[in-house]
């Protein structure tokens, strides 16, 4: 039975990748993990429990071979497949998400964008036509999509994604604020862009907060 691997440690993947690819392209050859931990900022013992979910990696004595680990970790996170991914809704964030070229250099293929606004049909992004939304269902058969981005308001993202789900998109990428209903074997992946800027607000209310707490009183007259 394949070991169930928890949350917290597929969320911690792409950033082992993210800085190995750092490294690499640095010409450092290894690593241990004290050092990568220094880096990182992550424990040093919580790097080896992530590394042993995957059978370890590393050498006693030696460390971590970093173009290795590097190419392990994206074998695991799938970047060596190619992904073809198509974007609903030409807007703002749209266009901006079809115009992020470092997708391609991770395989992610962007091979087409809808919009429910005729103004923008025919529209040239990247190279890409913006088609009707008429056309989405049978574009996602007849190219092999299987990752749509939802970048519309959330009162079409549903029958949105009950469409993709029906032509055979096996994920969304979701940035409409909106619960997407879909099968099991439909993998969804929520980002919503006010949850971090609430985050950093938090942390800033609460530094303020510890500032003034340890800050020294003054005395009364």
């Amino acid at each position: 039975m394949e070991k169930e691997i928890s949350q917290a440690v597929i969320g911690r993947l792409p950033r082992y990748f993210r800085f190995l690819g750092e490294l690499k392209d640095q010409g450092v050859e290894r690593i241990s993990s004290q050092e990568l931990s220094r880096l990182m900022h992550v424990t040093a013992s919580q790097i080896r429990q992530d590394f042993n979910n995957f059978g370890g990696f590393g050498q006693q004595g030696y460390g971590y071979n970093v173009e290795y680990l590097y190419t392990a970790i994206g074998s695991i996170l799938g970047l060596d497949k190619k992904h073809h991914l198509i974007i609903i809704g030409a807007g703002n964030l749209g266009q901006a998400l079809a115009n992020y070229m470092n997708f391609e250099r991770r395989g992610f293929i962007f091979t087409g964008i809808f919009d429910i606004n005729e103004k923008l049909h025919g529209r040239m992004i990247r190279g890409i036509q913006v088609r009707p939304m008429e056309e989405m269902q049978a574009f996602v058969r007849e190219n092999d999509v299987d990752i749509a981005v939802l970048t519309i308001p959330k009162e079409s993202a549903v029958s949105t994604a009950g469409k993709l789900v029906e032509a055979g998109v096996r994920a969304i990428w979701n940035f409409a604020h909106v619960d997407l209903d879909v099968p099991a074997d439909v993998q969804v992946e929520n980002v919503h862009l006010s949850d971090s800027l609430f985050r950093l607000s938090y942390m800033i209310n609460r530094y303020d907060q510890e500032t003034k707490a340890a800050a020294p009183k003054k005395d009364s007259q």
